[in-house]
C-alpha cells in the first residue's frame, strides 16, 4: 500500500491543467474503479469485491465506529455511510497507483460526472446488476489528512466554488439495495421515478 511520503503532490498549475478531462466525465453511465474498505483509521484494503449492506454501508468498513460531529449524539451519519469520489480527479492528484488513490479515505472511486448539476441529492445510481445507492445532501469536505498527502494545493482547490459545484473532493451516499460490486462494474444513474 502506498503512503502519504510517496505520492508526489502536484502543483495548482499541474491540477489545473488535468480539470478539463475530469469535466468530461461521462454522465449517466460510467464505471466503478476502485472499491476500498477502511478497517481501521488509516488503513486501507483495496477490494476485488466488496459487499455493500444498507445497514452497515460498505461490510468490513469501519463507518459504524466512526462518530459524527453533524449527528446530535455524534453517532455514525446514516446520511455518510460512503465517500464517493471521481476517479479521474484522484488520479490527477495521487498519480496512477491506484494503491495512492486509496489514500483519499474514499470507498468507492467512480469514472463518472458526481457534480451537483449531474447528480443533485435524491439521484441514485445502480452500480453492477443489484446494487443501489443514493447521492445524499451531506458534504463531503477536504480535511487536513487529505492535504498532508495529497498537497495544500488540491486541499486549496477543492473548496473553491468550482469544485464543490464539480464535487471534486466527492460526495456522500447511503446504500439502498445490497450487493456485491466489483471494479470494472457499469454504474448507471437511474431515473428520478427509481424504476430500473
Amino acid at each position: 500500500m502506498a503512503n502519504s511520503s510517496t505520492v508526489r503532490h502536484r502543483t495548482l498549475d499541474e491540477i489545473m491543467a488535468g480539470l478539463p478531462l475530469v469535466r468530461c466525465s461521462p454522465r449517466g453511465v460510467g464505471t466503478l474503479e476502485l472499491a476500498v474498505r477502511r478497517p481501521a483509521v488509516d488503513a486501507r484494503e483495496v477490494l476485488a469485491r466488496a459487499e455493500l449492506d444498507p445497514d452497515a454501508g460498505l461490510v468490513g468498513d469501519t463507518w459504524r465506529q466512526r462518530s459524527s460531529s453533524r449527528t446530535a449524539d455524534r453517532s455514525p451519519h446514516p446520511d455518510m455511510q460512503l465517500n464517493v469520489i471521481n476517479s479521474r480527479f484522484i488520479e490527477l492528484i495521487a498519480g496512477p497507483d491506484r494503491d495512492a488513490w486509496a489514500l483519499a479515505g474514499d470507498q468507492l472511486y467512480l469514472d463518472l460526472d458526481l457534480s451537483v448539476d449531474a447528480l443533485p441529492a435524491g439521484s441514485r445510481l445502480a452500480i453492477g446488476d443489484r446494487a443501489v445507492i443514493e447521492v445524499t445532501d451531506q458534504p463531503h469536505t477536504g480535511c487536513a489528512k487529505f492535504a498532508a498527502r495529497f498537497g495544500r494545493d488540491a486541499h486549496k482547490l477543492v473548496w473553491t466554488d468550482e469544485a464543490k459545484r464539480l464535487r471534486l473532493r466527492g460526495l456522500n451516499a447511503r446504500v439502498i439495495v445490497g450487493a456485491t460490486i466489483t471494479p470494472g462494474d457499469t454504474v448507471r444513474q437511474l431515473p428520478a421515478d427509481g424504476l430500473r
